[in-house]
């Protein structure tokens, strides 16, 4: 699973822009599940169906990264942008960039006075990302559209992709392109007599922006269980907020409650108990600073049972994001366990007698 995280991450699919990447897990996808769509959102759709009839599960990841988006070019051919999702302006100083443009993908950098500077500016300041440019090496505005830049070309980090040890990896866009390989990887692992019933896989977009995609594609799926795939991200570190409550290399997580979701009970107990039957390791993850595509999946038609599964992260919607390649192969197998023993939807709702 390694090869397929680092070939969706070095894709450029920023939220709205996301095309490319339903391309490539189309194309990986393609004779692997018995029916495929696009819908009007953009939302990617697939489906496999088990042997016997049983119930349907539908399960989310997004394919849209954090970005920004040109929004004017000056004179002097140094281009400002607008946010893609939710960035943190203290990181976004020189750091590297990829715009996709008329002519292709094109480098450039967020710039930053040099340090020589600093002693007549206040070095406590954090200007806001309006406030800041993006060098694309253009020295007039001209240039920059001899490059092909446009405004409402979109922006990403650069990709790169790299380990810090033989099982924590480091890169751009794992939020949500982890999720989207744990989601491919299960859909090829499983085949029909693994399971009963149907298990449809929708690669969402606009996450980020307010869980948009989700909420078309939750709609349109009369499931009797849902599951959304996606990082979270921990407390391990030494920051005075951090109460170590949720670890990278611990294993996967099981969501308890978010801010767009508390997790169904008995979807969570379930889990649960896949999970300790198999030996998967999991962290159950209560974290209102968070939001995932379960909280649109749980409130589609008359409601549907949800849950949610967290590949832990450090640093997220930053350009060197952590993950933990067990936790990665934790979630894939959790997740797989679940679709072969997914049950209707009467055995997740409350019961009054």
């Amino acid at each position: 699973m390694e090869q397929l995280v680092k070939e969706l991450t070095a894709i450029h699919g920023p939220c709205g822009f996301e095309e490319d990447v339903a391309k490539y897990i189309a194309s990986r996808l393609k004779g692997k599940v018995d029916h495929m769509e696009v819908d009007g959102a953009g939302n990617l759709i697939v489906s496999k169906k088990g042997s016997q009839v049983g119930p349907k599960i539908v399960v989310a990841a997004h394919m849209d990264e954090v970005g920004f988006i040109v929004k004017k070019i000056e004179e002097n051919g140094l281009i400002l942008f607008e946010k893609l999702g939710g960035h943190d302006d203290r990181i976004l100083l020189s750091q590297r960039v990829q715009i996709k443009t008329s002519q292709g993908l094109r480098p450039g950098v967020i710039g930053t006075i040099s340090a020589h500077m600093m002693k007549y500016d206040d070095p406590k300041k954090v200007r806001p990302h309006q406030r800041l440019y993006i060098d694309a090496g253009a020295s007039s505005k001209k240039e920059a559209e001899e490059f092909g830049i446009r405004i409402g070309d979109p922006i990403t980090w650069y990709p790169h992709f790299d380990h810090l040890s033989e099982t924590r990896i480091v890169g751009k866009a794992f939020d949500d392109r982890a999720g989207c390989a744990v989601l491919i990887q299960a859909l090829e692992d499983l085949n029909k007599d693994d399971f009963s019933g149907e298990f449809v896989g929708i690669f969402t977009v606009q996450e980020e922006v307010g869980l948009r995609g989700a909420r078309v594609a939750s709609h349109q799926q009369n499931a009797d269980v849902a599951l959304a795939l996606d990082t979270t991200a921990v407390s391990d570190t030494p920051e005075e907020m951090m109460d170590q409550t949720l670890a990278i290399g611990n294993g996967t997580g099981i969501k308890v409650l978010d801010f767009s979701l508390i997790a169904n009970k008995k979807v969570r107990d379930h889990l649960i108990e896949l999970a300790d039957a198999s030996k998967i390791p999991y962290q159950l993850e209560v974290f209102p600073g968070i939001g995932t595509d379960a909280g649109e999946l749980s409130l589609a038609h008359q409601g549907i049972p949800t849950g949610v599964l967290s590949i832990p992260s450090r640093y997220a919607h930053s350009s060197i994001e952590v993950i933990d390649l067990n936790d990665l192969e934790a979630t894939k197998n959790l997740l797989v366990a679940f679709v072969k023993n997914m049950r209707y939807s009467n055995s997740y709702k409350f019961t009054i007698e």
